[in-house]
């Protein structure tokens, strides 16, 4: 079995510190995030992500901006975005910024598509009826994989105007299934598509455990199969980790309870207990760097996993606790994941 691939994420959540009750500044808070790139790339982690979201307090909506500017202060460590909300974009600038990226970094990039769940972001980027989230999805992310892979790219579909010999420029480095992943899990839709289309599957961020997936993960790998694509399945869950349990813990629960809160604030159930101690038994991963790497190996081997993503900045967690944090992972649980 080949090595599980691990990376950190961000979804750029912008809360007051619910310790001191301090708001840095937005600045600070993209910044910060950005340099998370370069600490994960240092501690030995394989890929670093950050989630776009709008009108929101996570502030970033354009992810391919902020990893060319985590690209510049890196070599080898892979960018991606986790996730691009697709539908709401227009498929040749996305192809486009891709490329870009994809340039700049030296074939490091990487993009996680998904359709969204927001019908206040669906109004305001021009269409009122949700039901048009999913086709229109669809329609783009194959027009991004084509425009990515092929030249003189003549194309027509149901929401945009046609192409006629397109050529896209400049030219990406990694082929599109090197680089793109399917974001999905809450239904087969996706995990069908994903396996059809021969992408990897990368699983939500929510409060779910691990096996609460294996339904959707089986089908997928089964729908793999069948379509004679190689199956890749990612699964991110929230960590934190101290010289000792019981200081992780301590440190932790704040911060995770300010970013539940939060993300209760947004959808209305997740299916779970969602109480802190409960957590700890599913994608809550904290403790010591003994206890976390078990962790992850539990969650691995549930989902079968070939990358598992770790958020460590939600909620809140100052930027000398992350670094703090990223940087025992890389002395003490990395090497013993390996």
């Amino acid at each position: 079995m080949s090595r599980v691939e691990l990376g950190i994420y961000s979804l750029c959540d912008h809360l007051n510190d619910p310790i001191t009750g301090e708001l840095i500044s937005q600045r600070d808070r993209l910044r910060g995030v950005a340099r998370q790139a370069l600490l994960a790339e240092s501690a030995g982690f394989d890929s670093f992500g950050v989630g776009e979201h709008h009108f929101s307090t996570y502030i970033l909506p354009s992810p391919l901006l902020l990893l060319s500017y985590a690209a510049s202060a890196t070599s080898t460590i892979r960018l991606g975005t986790s996730v691009t909300l697709l539908a709401n974009q227009d498929p040749v600038r996305t192809a486009e910024d891709f490329a870009v990226l994809d340039v700049l970094s030296n074939g490091r990039a990487e993009a996680t598509f998904a359709r969204g769940v927001s019908t206040k972001t669906a109004r305001a980027f021009g269409f009122d009826d949700f039901d048009e989230v999913r086709p229109r999805f669809e329609e783009h992310l194959r027009l991004v994989l084509e425009l990515l892979s092929e030249k003189d790219v003549t194309w027509s579909g149901d929401h945009r105007s046609p192409l006629d010999k397109v050529t896209l420029q400049p030219r990406p480095i990694q082929a599109p299934t090197e680089a793109m992943w399917i974001g999905g899990g809450l239904s087969e839709i996706s995990a069908h598509l994903a396996a059809n289309l021969g992408l990897p599957l990368m699983l939500p961020s929510l409060f779910r455990w691990p096996v609460d997936y294996t339904e959707i993960v089986d089908i997928y790998r089964t729908q793999c199969t069948e379509a004679g694509t190689i199956a890749r399945v990612g699964f991110p869950t929230y960590l934190h980790v101290a010289n000792t349990s019981q200081e992780a813990r301590s440190r932790y629960q704040s911060y995770f309870e300010n970013y539940l809160k939060f993300a209760q604030s947004t959808r209305a159930s997740f299916g779970r207990p969602t109480d802190f101690s409960s957590l700890l038994e599913g994608p809550v991963v904290c403790g010591s760097p003994a206890e976390v790497a078990e962790r992850i190996q539990e969650i691995n081997d549930v989902l079968d996993l070939d990358r598992q993503m770790f958020l460590i900045d939600a909620g809140g967690v100052p930027d000398d606790v992350v670094a703090d944090v990223i940087e025992l992972m890389g002395s003490e649980v990395l090497p013993t994941l390996a």
